[in-house]
């Protein structure tokens, strides 16, 4: 079933109801959720206590004694005991298969020193003698002397077997010596485009590999099997079931996963619906990116599986130095970062997706890349005629003063991750000392591109950062980190209230994925993607949300994930 026909499914849907209820008859719901909160993300009526599902679809939404008449003896009934229940939560930037894959590896999530990251690699090492390469993710630049890893520190913990550790960001890899070693990296090894080797003072490698150069070692991991692949996928929908997340937009990995993904849907096991952008690099497009795409597109085109338009890569990240910027670096001797393509490619690459009318999505965290995606976007514009193609801008983290009324003025959609902006020094710290006391004055400007007039949709960059929303939400509406720092919140004029962010992970995400008529709110004829969680976030103290539960997880009507 198509976009167009499951559209048409949901007006059919909404016909019978009013026939039904015209002709006097009550349809019988398959579920019922009654003496609940529901908080519907629909403007016309924010708040209700029940809904009855049916056939994959919301019946109706109401209060308790109404939705109660759509009760018959086969009917499921839920008793929500006052909880809250909101539409599922949609991820707008995510890497699900790299973030399935990372469940396996060391997380060094949240550490802080180079000791506390030893002593998960130790472990991890330890628990996995039979892992040929040992890997893991999720260190940050400041927990290291110098803001940058040394294979000195991953020698003394790993030194029997090669060993990679990416960055939290994706853009750094710190490797050992014996990575080193099987990739033939030395002092004599040549920077890739796009990529830097770090060296010390005598030329030799550090072990620190920043953007492009990673490949140089990970290419040389050995590739996982299909069985493997499907195990980690399996691993990363039972968390995001777990977690409330209904539908995310896959910005890398998932392309090449689709025939996998399908085999889960096939076997009735894919409990997350995802739009799925194709990475184009640098000149392109080629031939053969639209002969992929459009084959994709004729494969997968439903409520499950669908083709989420193009992903282009347009600079790295403030953290390593990476990231486009119109001015240099604070202390940094000229640097400006690098843009990743020629900005007259990327703007022909722009238009020729625009033209065929598919959505671009441009990673962008620099102020210059910024500038150029939007300007890159307002040509295509022009020459398309102004096509509904909701181009975004992923990240944003630094936006020029002038560039960010332009946002709303194009259209253009702001997808943000909001637990990038978690102002924990060992997070943050890098970050803020490399844009200097002027620009840090922009950092993720939430509530001003809002303020603009644009669209906000908001997700997490698994695995950069947990898959889970709530910590995110906590950061939007405080701007402080997870134990309360800074007192009065990091630029407290660029937080969201509660509503907007929660409208940003929901209808947001819809609107960004073209499924707004069919899905990010609790309305009549819509899609049964719900959640009930185990507090009320509007009425609790917000340095609370991130340790919210969810009790219960509901995708086409079925529930995926039961903790009540």
């Amino acid at each position: 079933m198509n976009k167009r026909s499951t559209g048409f499914a949901g007006f059919l849907f909404i016909v019978l109801l009013l026939t039904a209820s015209c002709s006097g008859g009550r349809p019988a719901a398959d579920t019922v959720i009654l003496n609940a909160r529901v908080y519907t993300v629909d403007a016309a009526r924010p708040w209700a206590e029940a809904v009855a599902v049916r056939e994959g679809r919301i019946l109706a939404v109401g209060t308790t004694k109404a939705v109660s008449r759509h009760k018959a003896p086969e009917t499921l009934v839920i008793d929500a005991g006052g909880r809250l229940v909101l539409p599922g939560f949609m991820d707008s930037h995510i890497h699900f298969v790299s973030g399935s894959a990372s469940l396996a590896k060391v997380d060094l999530a949240g550490t802080r020193t180079v000791e506390e990251i030893q002593e998960r690699i130790r472990a991890f090492a330890r628990e996995n003698p039979e892992a040929s390469w040992v890997q893991g993710r999720g260190w940050m630049y400041a927990a290291f002397p110098g803001d940058m890893p040394h294979k000195k520190f991953l020698d003394e913990v790993v030194p029997d077997r090669p060993a990679v550790m990416s960055c939290a960001d994706g853009h750094t890899t710190w490797v050992n010596s014996r990575a080193l070693a099987v990739a033939g990296v030395g002092r004599d090894t040549k920077d890739p485009l796009n990529g830097t080797i770090v060296r010390d003072e005598a030329g030799e490698p550090t072990g620190a590999l920043l953007e492009e150069a990673g490949a140089l070692v990970s290419k040389h991991i050995p590739r996982q099997t299909d069985e493997q692949t499907l195990a980690a996928l399996r691993r990363g929908l039972r968390e995001a079931a777990r977690l409330g997340v209904v539908r995310a937009h896959g910005m890398g990995g998932e392309f090449e996963a689709l025939d996998l993904l399908d085999r889960i849907r096939r076997e009735g096991d894919l409990t997350v619906r995802l739009s799925v952008s194709m990475w184009v690099d640098p000149p392109g497009p080629a031939e053969k990116d639209w002969l992929a795409y459009e084959e994709a597109r004729a494969r997968y085109d439903d409520d499950w599986l669908s083709l989420g338009g193009i992903k282009l890569m347009l600079d790295g990240v403030i953290d390593s130095g990476t990231g486009a910027m119109l001015d240099p670096y604070e202390n940094q001797r000229g640097n400006r970062g690098k843009l990743f393509w020629e900005p007259e490619a990327f703007k022909r690459a722009v238009a020729a997706f625009n033209a065929k009318g598919l959505q671009v999505s441009t990673h962008a965290i620099g102020d210059a890349a910024i500038r150029l995606s939007l300007d890159a976007y307002e040509e295509a514009a022009r020459a398309a005629g102004n096509p509904d193609v909701r181009n975004k801008i992923e990240h944003a983290e630094d936006i020029a003063a002038g560039d960010i009324p332009r946002f709303g003025r194009l259209g253009v959609l702001a997808s943000f991750q909001p637990l990038h902006a978690n102002p924990d020094p060992t997070w943050m710290g890098t970050w803020i000392a490399n844009v200097g006391p002027e620009r840090e004055q922009r950092a993720f400007a939430w509530k001003a591109v809002l303020d603009g007039g644009a669209r906000l949709a908001f997700g997490s960059d698994w695995p950069v950062v947990t898959l889970s929303p709530w910590p995110g939400l906590q950061v939007a509406v405080t701007r402080q980190s997870l134990d309360g720092f800074p007192e009065g919140g990091w630029l407290p004029q660029h937080q969201v209230t509660l509503e907007e962010a929660v409208h940003a992970y929901t209808m947001g995400g819809a609107y960004a994925m073209r499924r707004e008529k069919d899905e990010g709110s609790i309305e009549p004829g819509k899609l049964a993607d719900l959640i009930m969680i185990d507090r009320n976030i509007f009425e609790i103290a917000s340095r609370e949300i991130a340790k919210t539960e969810v009790l219960l997880t509901m995708v086409g009507g079925r529930v995926v994930h039961d903790a009540r």
